[in-house]
């Protein structure tokens, strides 16, 4: 028994609604951009569930990545203006990418793309001309064979010959100001997720189709949060991990609405990394 599951009982939680897969009989598609006419957006309904979300910050250094499926890092950062695309990637990209290399000891690390989220109140996730906002349902950002696409989408020649060693897709998820208060991150633990709660799930974008996760609710899912977290403070977070010897290869994660939060709370402001990471193990 681990460490978690021996602290679990003696853990403060808050109830909070998570926004799982509704029961569908046909594979769910969302599309990134204005659908065809008669189109819906999603065909994925959510199904919303009550559940505990416990405070993890009394055992965070007892949560790995490849147990759990997540961890809490410290991680300052000199960036001073992350609208700033252009110092996201020239300061941010560059320590971030060692940063993860040496945390994770890889082999290499390659970032290929991120997200800025900012929540407005009562706007829709944004993908075109607005800020993007907190994906407030479960998910995954990856499937067993989008995981592998990504490589050979960013890295061509290089793929097959990488895809022999172990890969893993990793994000870096940081608030932008803190403490964080407003719509934190629920970390869903990867070792009471069962293969079946994962839904392959079309993503289409103008010019490619992608796969995320949804993920249909299992009363066994046990939940993590870190409440107030800094900007000092990070998120590791595994979206694919190539490795079949029993680590977490998938880790469901959602934004909230924490019941706490102060009706003054500043609106989250947040940026997720996307990252491939390589070990030739």
């Amino acid at each position: 028994m681990s460490l978690v599951e021996r602290k679990i009982e003696s853990l403060p939680f808050v109830l909070a609604e998570l926004n799982y897969l509704a029961p569908t009989s046909a594979k769910p598609r969302t599309y990134a951009f204005d659908p065809p006419p008669g189109e819906p957006k999603t065909t994925a309904l959510p199904e919303p569930r009550q559940v505990p979300v416990f405070n993890g910050r009394p055992i965070a250094p007892s949560f790995s990545l490849d147990r759990e499926g997540f961890a809490l890092v410290r991680h300052p950062t000199f960036v001073r203006d992350f609208t700033s695309e252009k110092e996201i990637r020239s300061v941010y990209y560059p320590a971030a990418e060692a940063f993860i290399r040496a945390t994770l000891r890889a082999d290499r690390v390659v970032i290929f793309d991120h997200t800025v989220r900012k929540r407005v109140a009562g706007a829709a996730d944004i993908r075109d001309g607005g800020p993007r906002q907190p994906a407030t349902r479960v998910h995954v950002d990856q499937t067993a064979a989008s995981g592998a696409n990504r490589v050979r989408e960013h890295l061509g020649a290089e793929a097959e010959d990488l895809l022999r060693g172990r890969v893993q897709v990793i994000n870096l998820w940081r608030p932008i100001i803190g403490p964080l208060r407003d719509t934190p991150l629920a970390m869903c633990d990867g070792t009471t997720v069962a293969p079946d709660d994962l839904v392959a799930s079309d993503l289409i974008y103008p010019n490619r189709k992608g796969e995320t996760y949804s993920v249909t609710y299992n009363p066994a899912h046990r939940w993590f949060y870190f409440p107030e977290m800094t900007a000092d403070e990070a998120l590791l977070l595994k979206c694919y991990d190539s490795a079949t010897d029993g680590r977490t290869r998938f880790g469901p994660h959602t934004a909230f609405v924490d019941p706490t939060t102060p009706a003054d709370a500043p609106p989250r402001e947040s940026i997720e990394l996307r990252t491939l990471v390589f070990h030739r193990e």
